[in-house]
């Protein structure tokens, strides 16, 4: 089965919370054919630091990362997610 590496930018609700915090809550929530690949972070501005993952999902998930979106939606300090990229892992 084929899987696709999706570069995600997750911005936190609060500047309080560490990206790292953040990465181990999305950790958690993830359902277990999700595949964390890597982490960086990113300033934005006054403090505030986005969290930017590369997450490997299946190629034949349902609404390609609609999915993905809403797990990290419902992750405890999430205030919003954006897909940077998409790539097929061979």
């Amino acid at each position: 089965m084929a899987r696709v590496a999706v570069i995600m930018k997750v911005l936190p609700n609060d500047v309080s919370i560490q990206p790292q915090e953040l990465l181990e809550r999305i950790k958690k929530a993830l359902p277990e054919d999700y595949q964390i690949m890597g982490s960086g972070e990113e300033p934005i501005a006054f403090g505030l630091k986005a969290l930017k993952i590369i997450i490997a999902i299946p190629e034949e998930t349902e609404g390609g990362t609609e999915k993905l979106e809403e797990f990290l939606k419902q992750v405890e300090g999430v205030e919003e997610v954006e897909v940077e990229t998409v790539h097929r892992l061979s």
